[in-house]
């Protein structure tokens, strides 16, 4: 049975908000995304190129970002494993809606 982690409403304001500038993730289509919402409009309309340059076998840039700056475990976990842009545009899709229902 799956371990349920209740998220508070803070936590989960603290994880939708921006990043310090310092902190943004710089895409390798020039734009520079400060939280989930902006990652998930990103993947969006991301071309597979780009999708591939930060996520492959040597990188998971998205899992590192959003487990490192944005501290949520389980979506990092779950970029990491994605594979597919499609994949990981609907596990951000449906993480970004979880976390807006607690606030």
């Amino acid at each position: 049975m799956p371990v349920v982690v209740k998220i508070s409403k803070e936590e989960a304001q603290r994880r939708l908000g921006d990043v310090p500038d310092e902190y943004a993730f710089l895409c390798h289509d020039g734009r520079r995304l400060r939280n989930l919402v902006q990652l998930r409009d990103a993947l969006a309309t991301m071309s597979d190129d780009v999708f591939a340059y930060h996520s492959n076998k040597e990188k998971k840039d998205f899992s590192n970002w959003v487990r490192d700056v944005i501290k949520d475990a389980r979506l990092a976990r779950q970029l990491r494993e994605a594979g597919t842009l499609a994949r990981a545009r609907k596990l951000t899709v449906q993480r970004v809606a979880f976390l807006s229902s607690k606030v």
